[in-house]
């Protein structure tokens, strides 16, 4: 339900009984195959270790999930885009992911997790996109926190588009959460939020909801956070 309608339902419920008549056809068919998509840029001094930088590629059917995830996906991909066009050679591999099924149950990320377990030290870090696509404030940190310091001139750098905002949290996505769970430092942009439970899981998640301009600035911030972490020249604390 868009929250309009449920603004609506509220204010009419204040004046007396209210009655709604809901269509309802939600069912749960048979698993069936999905992947994830995956590309390496691959890195110039240590191709085996890998920054992710990702969003999902499944949604609510209700809309087109254009702020739920289509624009994480396109900002993603925009990320490997960019670091070529500007000719530069990343130390590490930078790995672009579109998840499947994480709206789901997250059988994507956990069992991209299962396969790489045996990996996941090489696994430098882990960047997700899942909250829309309005203006990024800067870059939430889901890691120990001395790496707050060690990311604080990719701030400055970031502050000049009004993105230089550090901040710590337990998580920074639902896909990176196996990843975590094996010790991988894992980010996400720190975005304008303030609209997108307007939209999300809803009908009315479309495109016309998309600021190309807002968009550009999200992918300007994984980006420059993607290609420092994969040229910082000593490894993340996990």
């Amino acid at each position: 339900m868009a929250a309009e309608d449920a603004d609506l339902i509220a204010s009419l419920a204040a004046q007396g009984p209210v009655k709604m008549h809901l269509v309802l056809t939600p069912q749960t068919l048979p698993d069936a195959p999905s992947f994830n998509v995956i590309a390496d840029l691959k890195g110039s001094e240590h191709p085996e270790q890998v920054v992710i930088v990702s969003g999902h590629l499944d949604s609510w059917d209700l809309g087109t999930g254009a702020i739920d995830d289509g624009a994480g996906v396109a900002v993603s991909m925009e990320v490997v885009h960019l670091v070529r066009a500007l000719g530069l050679h990343p130390r590490r591999t930078i790995r672009f992911i579109a998840w499947m099924n994480e709206e789901n149950g997250l059988m994507g990320a956990t069992t991209y997790a299962q396969d790489h377990a045996a990996e996941a030290g090489n696994h430098f870090a882990a960047m997700e996109i899942d909250l829309g696509a309005d203006h990024p404030l800067g870059v939430t940190i889901a890691a120990k926190p001395e790496v707050r310091e060690l990311l604080a001139p990719v701030a400055e750098v970031l502050a000049a588009g009004g993105s230089g905002l550090l901040q710590t949290s337990e998580h920074a996505g639902a896909d990176v959460g196996p990843l975590a769970a094996l010790h991988v430092p894992t980010f996400a942009p720190i975005q304008d939020s303030r609209t997108y439970f307007n939209y999300h899981h809803t009908a009315a998640d479309t495109l016309d909801k998309i600021d190309p301009r807002h968009l550009s600035e999200n992918a300007a911030v994984m980006a420059v956070t993607a290609y420092a972490l994969a040229n910082l020249e000593v490894p993340l604390p996990r």
